[in-house]
């Protein structure tokens, strides 16, 4: 089998996956139907920017935590956005959690908060490295889009 079909059906078993695991949604499959060849790096470009927002949201959602008088409405903001973010590129599970995360900064529940931001860190973790995994297929030339 040619590696060019064998590096297709890689990618299309591992985007599969992804789906079906639930790390990303039908908003991923969009945002493949706007990139073309006159900008063949557009999701891999819209998602890098999604990865440098959710890192500085990341941060400002720690030290905001990590204060002693917890502005509960800046933290609100920052979950927002993320939660904004997470959904325009389709990362199903980050925008799920950053609900919970809303209900708890809402109720103003520091513990529920921590838990979540720890529940955020991780499903942004594992996100990005089976995002990233995703881009070295296609840089190895497993491109379908």
């Amino acid at each position: 089998m040619d590696i060019m079909v064998q590096l297709q059906r890689q990618l299309f078993d591992y985007t599969n996956s992804l789906f079906h695991e639930g790390f990303l949604d039908e908003q991923f499959n969009q945002l493949q139907q706007l990139q073309d060849e006159s900008n063949p790096d557009f999701v891999v470009e819209v998602v890098t920017l999604f990865f440098e927002d959710a890192e500085r949201l990341l941060n400002e959602l720690t030290n905001t935590l990590s204060q002693e008088n917890i502005d509960f409405k800046r933290l609100d903001a920052h979950v927002h956005q993320l939660k904004g973010s997470s959904s325009s590129i389709g990362a199903q599970r980050i925008h799920t959690v950053c609900i919970s995360f809303r209900n708890s900064c809402e109720e103003q529940n520091v513990e529920g908060c921590l838990k979540s931001l720890q529940q955020v860190k991780q499903e942004y973790s594992t996100v990005k490295s089976k995002l990233e995994t995703l881009f070295k297929i296609l840089a190895a030339g497993g491109s379908v889009f």
